[in-house]
């Protein structure tokens, strides 16, 4: 694999390189041009990082961050330099790297960067190393992969880590097993609970851009077609209405009742995946479990069948058990793999398996992001305050944050709201008025 390594660097600012392990240096342009256009849709993080720049409040603060490297990660990254961080950032997906962003972060940008598109094992682990051998003070993690590292491996690099952040739901379900086993050292606040983020980045991003890359990968015609979507969370009910939006039949099969209430009355199909299996077009999974799509139901899926994950990690398909149940495979299209069953009938695994909307795609749109990452932002910025009045456990945004959040991006929509009156507040506070 083709790539630059860049041991150590001065930093652009000083006209050099930021260390980090990227595809090519030669990609710079490019990259800067895509981090610009992503930035003017990014009108709440431009605000918090002209706040930044003016009062510094991260100055020595190093931060090793875990995360998709896209453009909207790029910003997010600026943002924390500019309030005096040292930022040291690896990918948190084999595939979700954008190799032009990677390059124009070190050459550019001076970050830290160690992330390759399509990078094996070994060096995927290897970057998440990297960035833990800078000895950071907080960690931020989209999938909790770093801190687990952190935990078991590396554990003599936990001295001096007082906090950190994590991106998405897999991250926080792991961290919160860590805390309930009491093996989390130290406090992490949970991004994805705050409600600028899930509400908005789970659904309408994950729901956009999980058909924006099905579609790269497959130009496949989703009105008049089945899609089944595994799990109803908030990202699954994104892709859910979005795939209703594009003229398909959903069916959605779920294992929590309230939720399968929920998708039943939104006006969706709630079925078993053994009754799903042999109907559905396009399979698209976002439970954030293992097996969801597995032998037995590769075996009643029709030929043609495509499936999908837009679940942090790739193991929502049985990917051996579908190798195994194959008599051959072959690359169909770029990142679609025939594999061809020993019945005759082919099923089309999309991505590896990996998250969809970033193997194939780019990810949730930058209007989206601006949100989830403005959360990011202002939660360092408090844990650098608070961290060490917090529990070693997973901690919410706090309110203020999410409220700030909310007020910048309305701000920057042009949207106006109303206030309470004098009179309205007394009574939201009072008990004793009725009838």
């Amino acid at each position: 694999m083709p790539r630059s390594r860049i041991k150590r660097g001065n930093g652009a600012m000083n006209g050099g390189v930021a260390a980090g392990d990227v595809k090519d240096l030669k990609l710079v342009r490019e990259g800067r041009r895509r981090i610009e256009w992503a930035d003017r849709h990014m009108p709440v993080l431009r605000a918090i990082r002209a706040r930044f720049a003016r009062e510094r409040p991260l100055r020595g603060t190093r931060i090793a961050a875990c995360l998709h490297v896209t453009t909207e990660t790029a910003n997010l990254a600026r943002t924390l330099q500019a309030g005096g961080a040292e930022v040291y950032l690896c990918g948190s997906n084999p595939l979700s790297t954008q190799d032009d962003v990677a390059a124009a972060l070190v050459a550019h940008y001076g970050i830290a960067t160690f992330a390759i598109k399509g990078e094996d094992h070994k060096t995927y682990y290897s970057h998440i190393v990297s960035c833990i051998e800078a000895r950071p003070h907080v960690t931020m993690d989209d999938g909790c992969d770093l801190v687990t590292v952190l935990h078991t491996k590396m554990k003599s690099h936990l001295r001096g880590v007082f906090a950190g952040t994590e991106e998405t739901s897999t991250g926080v379900t792991r961290l919160r097993a860590m805390a309930a086993h009491k093996v989390l050292r130290y406090p992490v606040i949970a991004i994805n609970d705050a409600d600028t983020k899930h509400l908005f980045d789970n659904r309408y991003g994950t729901g956009q851009s999980t058909m924006d890359g099905v579609l790269r990968c497959t130009n496949m015609l989703i009105a008049g077609s089945t899609v089944v979507i595994a799990g109803y969370g908030w990202c699954g009910r994104g892709v859910a209405t979005r795939a209703k939006g594009l003229g398909a039949t959903v069916l959605v099969t779920e294992i929590d009742p309230v939720r399968a209430l929920e998708a039943a009355m939104d006006g969706f199909q709630v079925v078993a995946m053994a009754e799903a299996a042999p109907r559905g077009d396009l399979f698209v999974t976002l439970t954030g479990n293992k097996s969801v799509l597995r032998r037995e139901h590769f075996l009643a899926m029709k030929d043609g069948a495509i499936v999908a994950n837009s679940g942090h990690f790739n193991v929502e398909i049985d990917i051996p058990a579908l190798e195994r149940l194959s008599g051959s495979k072959r690359a169909a299209r770029p990142l679609v793999d025939e594999y061809r069953l020993r019945t005759g009938r082919r099923i089309y695994l999309l991505g590896e398996g990996r998250l969809i909307n970033l193997a194939a795609a780019e990810g949730h749109p930058a209007m989206v992001m601006d949100m989830s990452f403005a959360n990011q932002s202002l939660s360092v910025e408090y844990l650098r305050k608070k961290a060490k009045t917090l529990k070693k456990e997973v901690h919410k945004v706090p309110d203020f944050i999410d409220q700030q959040v909310a007020r910048l991006k309305l701000r920057s929509m042009d949207i106006q709201i109303d206030t309470l009156t004098p009179e309205q507040d007394r009574y939201m506070r009072t008990w004793s008025e009725g009838t």
